[in-house]
């Protein structure tokens, strides 16, 4: 397949505007071949398991992992009895200077959400040239230009999507794809490509919150790392939502209706003002960029008991603090209107914000910012409206920021990655590794 000329597309916005490429490929590339092979393999993980991996499933990709890493000549690539999978990519330098360029680390998650299902993924390359892309039969799961106004940055490429019944798993398989391809095309070029040892790891269960308990970081080995768990074209983020989760839970007390006269206590009397308690102008669906929200996730329940999961999201921690005690306080209130019933509620904190450990380290994320740039792609940094598992690692003592896989839509049916994005991102991880290994061994020259 015929590369593309970056130097001949123009520039503007935030990304490239391939508007004016006609790209009609008969095939594609090894990165999405990978990427569709993965997709196809079940790994959702639960929110009710309490195990680690929460799925047995997760191994079903690990293993075929393992085995496509030794293949491409990893030797050492190994799954625990966690479902993390590590592998090395051993040092191209001179034995004198191999200590003198820290171990870089990647990571992507195996897992993909529970929001929509992943069984029998069926992706479709579609080669864009406009307009709506309509998924199902029924045409009513439909990828809109008016919805997605970024498609027009890709007309005249190939896209990956769903077929309109499931996720697609871009989330995280694009980003296991897109190392180990860039890995694969390392290690092909040998000693004309000098670096130092790179680490590679790839876990379970981010998606229930989970992956960061399953990792051993000293078997990691890594100085810092980076996740390729993001989204659009670019993308690089260094700081996220502080996050807590936590659960309200309402108890009543069920006889037969027949005979309920001063007896019934019915739970659900009580959820409209539990509801109230969740404001609607600081919600997902009606917040952006640094705005906190509160959400509601999932509720439970008959008469006699139930239940209302929630998650509470804010760039600031004391911001977080705040929305905790609002709860606590509005909890309280609800008590008081429903006496005859018992209303308790419980938080915890999940995830930090990673900009406070990345702050500490500014060459790790303005090396991945030149690599972006180095690949003619404008940065889009901006601030993770969730978190990743690199937020856990900055805390656990690694510093992660996050780089993109290229995606968009991650979590529903109408999920989409267009296969230059991902081309971009082996590009950008190989633009890492360089940019890095140049950066030490000017440092240490300097010494």
């Amino acid at each position: 397949m015929k590369s593309l000329d970056i130097s001949k597309i123009s520039t503007f916005g935030k990304i490239l505007n391939l508007n004016y490429v006609k790209l009609y490929m008969k095939t594609i590339p090894k990165v999405a071949e990978r990427f569709i092979r993965y997709a196809k393999i079940s790994t959702q993980s639960s929110e009710q398991s309490k195990k680690i991996p929460s799925t047995e499933k997760q191994f079903d990709l690990a293993n075929l992992l393992v085995e496509e890493l030794k293949e491409i000549g990893l030797e050492d690539a190994q799954v625990d009895d966690k479902c993390v999978v590590y592998a090395t990519i051993p040092s191209s330098l001179p034995k004198n200077l191999e200590d003198k360029v820290p171990v870089i680390g990647f990571n992507s998650h195996i897992d993909t959400s529970t929001s929509e299902s992943d069984e029998n993924i069926d992706p479709q390359v579609v080669d864009y040239q406009g307009g709506d892309i309509i998924l199902s039969k029924n045409r009513t799961i439909i990828i809109s230009p008016k919805d997605n106004p970024q498609l027009s940055d890709y007309i005249g490429t190939q896209i990956i999507t769903t077929d309109g019944t499931t996720l697609l798993g871009g989330d995280d398989k694009a980003g296991i794809a897109e190392i180990i391809t860039a890995a694969d095309e390392l290690l092909k070029l040998g000693s004309k490509k000098l670096h130092g040892k790179i680490r590679l790891m790839f876990s379970p269960d981010e998606e229930v919150g989970r992956g960061h308990e399953a990792v051993d970081l000293t078997t990691f080995g890594s100085k810092f790392a980076y996740t390729v768990d993001g989204g659009e074209m670019g993308g690089l983020e260094k700081e996220n939502f502080n996050g807590a989760e936590g659960k309200i839970e309402i108890k009543g007390y069920n006889v037969h209706p027949g005979y309920a006269f001063g007896l019934m206590k019915n739970a659900l009397r009580a959820i409209p003002e539990i509801i109230k308690l969740f404001p609607n102008d600081i919600a997902p669906e009606t917040t952006k960029e640094r705005d906190p929200y509160y959400h509601p996730t999932d509720i439970k329940g008959t008469v006699d008991n139930v239940t209302l999961t929630y998650i509470l999201r804010n760039f600031d921690a004391s911001g977080l603090d705040e929305q905790i005690k609002f709860l606590y306080d509005g909890v309280k209130k609800v008590q008081s209107q429903f006496p005859d019933l018992k209303i308790s509620i419980k938080t915890k904190k999940s995830y930090k914000n990673m900009k406070e450990i990345l702050d500490k380290y500014p060459y790790i994320v303005d090396i991945a910012r030149k690599a972006i740039e180095k690949t003619g792609l404008k940065v889009i940094e901006e601030p993770i409206r969730g978190g990743t598992d690199g937020a856990r690692y900055c805390f656990m003592g690694l510093p992660t920021p996050n780089i993109f896989t290229g995606g968009f839509n991650f979590h529903s049916k109408k999920e989409f990655i267009p296969i230059i994005a991902m081309e971009k991102a082996v590009e950008t991880i190989l633009n890492i590794i360089d940019i890095a290994t140049q950066h030490f061994l000017e440092e240490n020259s300097k010494n």
